[in-house]
């Protein structure tokens, strides 16, 4: 591993806003995070916001809710650990194309 590679997984966070259901939120995760929710999106042909809304909605019914960052995180964690694409449900009676980021 270069130094150069070492020096871009141990980057410091950076703070971004997305619209979620017309609100517009901060999340602040480092940049390997953001590559990879990004290419997540990519994969299941997903705007990041509808994709981040996807994961705010199964994180909001969890008994105990983290943050939202740390949700993604977790996300991003778990997906990595399974080998394969976890499901993420579209959000009910919304229109998933309609989500910016």
């Amino acid at each position: 591993m270069t130094a150069e590679s070492r020096a871009s997984i141990y980057a410091g966070p950076v703070k971004r806003s997305v619209t979620i259901a017309a609100h517009e939120t901060s999340i602040t995760l480092e940049p390997l995070f953001w590559q990879a929710i990004e290419a997540a999106a990519r994969r299941r042909n997903l705007p990041l916001s509808a994709l981040i809304a996807a994961i705010d909605a199964q994180r909001i019914a969890a008994d105990e809710p983290p943050n939202l960052a740390s949700a993604i995180r977790c996300w991003i964690l778990a997906e990595a650990s399974s080998g394969g694409p976890i499901t993420i449900e579209p959000l009910v009676g919304v229109d998933n194309a309609n989500y910016s980021q």
